[in-house]
C-alpha cells in the first residue's frame, strides 16, 4: 500500500491515476488534464520531452549510477563545471544530493561547521523567516515555520537554535543587532515563499540582508529549490543578490529525477579545505551525483538557455496579469503574481473545498492547499492553455460550480 504525502490516509479521497503524460498534459483513463502545478513546480519543460528523454537513454546505455565515494564520472564533472560557469559570482563548488530537503540540510550543516572549523563554537543559531518552508527533514523543519507541516516538532518544545522574523527590514536589523554574534547563517526562500503560502516580498529585504551578513560575518543561504530556474521571473534571485550558499533542486532536472545541489562560494569551500580530516564535510548521500540525473540536468539547462525561457516566463506573467486584471470576489483576500507563479489567497479555506474536482471536470489538474489556490505552470504552456487554467480559477468564484 502506498503511504501518500500530506494526507490523512483514513479519510483521503482516491488520487487520480495517471496512465500517460505529454507536454503540459496528464492523462487518466478518462480525462486529459493541464498540469497547472508542474508536479510540485519541477516539470518546467513539460512531460516526455524528446531531448530530455534522449539524454537519459544515452546515459543509461553506459551506466545509471556509481557512487561518488572514491569514484567520479563525466556527467557529474560536466554538471559541476556548467554550474560553476553559469551561476553568478564565485558560487563554484557543487555538493550534490538526492532531494531539495537534503540539499538544505547540507547547507545548514555547512554553515554550522564553517564556524566550528574556525573555532567559533558559539555560532550555533539560524535566522530564518516566518512562514518559511525548507523541507520535511528534521533540521529543515526546525528552520521552517509552518505548523501545518511541522507540528511534530512541538514534541521538542521551542527551538533554542532558530529565530524567525517577518520579511521586514526593521525586524531583520533588530535580529542582527541582538544575536549577530551567535548566528551562523540567515536562510531564506528569496522573493517567493512557496509552501508557506506563495508569499512574495521585496528585493530590498534581501539587499539589506546581504549588507548585514557582510557586516557581522554571517553566511547568507538562498533556498532556491522552488524559486530557481525562472519561477520568480529571474533566472535565479542569486543573480540579483549574491548568497554565500545556493540550494537548487526541483527544476534542476526538469522534474525527471530527484536531484539537488548545494553550491558554496569560495569562502565557504576554503573553510573546509584543510590538512585536518576533522575539517572535512562528512556527508555523502548514496545517490549524489547520479549519472542519469546529471545528464538530464545538463540537457535541461541547455533547453533553458537556448529556448529563451525567460521570455516565456515574462509572457506567462503578462497573460496572467491580463486575465486577472480587475478580478475580485469578497471571498478573496489577495491575488499575488510573480513570474511563473500566481496565487489566489482566500479568507476561509472552506472556500476552496471541492475545487480540485471542479478543475478536473474542466481538464485542469490543480492542488490547492489551505487557503491558497495557485498555479505554477510548465514554461512551455501555450496562451490558450494558460487562459484555460486561469479561467477555471475565475469560474470557481463566479459560481460555475
Amino acid at each position: 500500500m502506498i503511504w501518500y504525502p500530506y494526507e490523512q490516509m483514513k479519510t483521503m479521497k482516491a488520487p487520480y491515476k495517471i496512465v500517460d503524460a505529454d507536454g503540459v498534459y496528464l492523462y487518466t483513463e478518462e480525462q486529459k488534464l493541464i498540469d497547472s502545478v508542474s508536479s510540485w513546480w519541477s516539470v518546467i519543460h513539460g512531460y516526455k520531452h524528446p531531448e530530455l528523454n534522449r539524454a537519459l537513454i544515452s546515459q543509461v546505455e553506459k551506466f545509471s549510477h556509481v557512487m561518488l565515494g572514491g569514484l567520479t564520472h563525466e556527467p557529474a564533472q560536466r554538471l559541476s563545471e556548467k554550474l560553476q560557469s553559469w551561476l553568478p559570482g564565485d558560487l563554484d563548488y557543487s555538493f550534490f544530493s538526492d532531494s531539495g530537503s537534503v540539499a538544505v540540510e547540507v547547507a545548514l550543516k555547512m554553515a554550522l561547521q564553517y564556524y566550528m572549523n574556525r573555532g567559533e563554537e558559539k555560532r550555533t543559531m539560524i535566522l530564518a523567516l516566518e512562514h518559511a518552508y525548507h523541507g520535511d527533514t528534521f533540521k529543515t523543519m526546525e528552520a521552517g515555520d509552518d505548523e501545518d507541516y511541522h507540528f511534530v516538532l512541538k514534541a521538542y518544545g521551542p527551538s533554542r537554535h532558530v529565530v524567525h522574523i517577518p520579511t521586514e527590514i526593521g525586524a531583520l536589523e533588530q535580529a542582527f543587532g541582538e544575536i549577530h554574534d551567535r548566528l551562523n547563517c540567515l536562510i531564506v526562500e528569496p522573493l517567493l515563499q512557496g509552501a508557506g503560502g506563495m508569499r512574495m516580498y521585496d528585493l530590498s529585504f534581501l539587499k539589506r540582508a546581504r549588507e548585514l551578513c557582510d557586516r557581522y560575518g554571517v553566511l547568507l543561504i538562498f533556498d532556491e529549490v522552488a524559486t530557481g530556474f525562472g519561477r520568480t521571473g529571474n533566472r535565479f534571485v542569486a543573480d540579483l543578490v549574491l548568497p554565500d550558499i545556493l540550494v537548487l533542486g526541483k527544476a534542476l532536472t526538469g522534474g525527471y529525477i530527484g536531484h539537488a545541489v548545494t553550491v558554496a562560494s569560495k569562502k565557504v569551500f576554503e573553510g573546509f579545505y584543510d590538512d585536518r580530516p576533522e575539517h572535512a564535510l562528512m556527508h555523502g548521500p548514496t545517490f549524489m551525483g547520479n549519472a542519469l540525473a546529471c545528464s538530464v540536468a545538463l540537457k535541461s539547462i541547455e533547453l533553458f538557455e537556448t529556448r529563451d525561457y525567460l521570455s516565456k516566463i515574462r509572457r506567462i506573467e503578462e497573460i496572467t496579469r491580463r486575465e486577472l486584471a480587475g478580478f475580485d470576489d469578497p471571498r478573496i483576500r489577495e491575488i499575488r503574481i510573480m513570474g511563473g507563479c500566481v496565487c489566489i489567497e482566500v479568507n476561509d479555506a472552506s472556500t476552496l473545498k471541492g475545487y480540485q474536482a471542479f478543475a478536473y471536470e474542466r481538464g485542469v489538474f490543480s492542488r490547492p492547499f489551505l487557503k491558497y489556490l495557485y498555479a505554477m505552470v510548465p514554461y512551455i504552456i501555450t496562451e490558450e492553455e494558460l487562459v484555460k487554467v486561469l479561467g477555471t480559477m475565475k469560474d470557481w468564484f463566479a459560481g460555475a460550480r
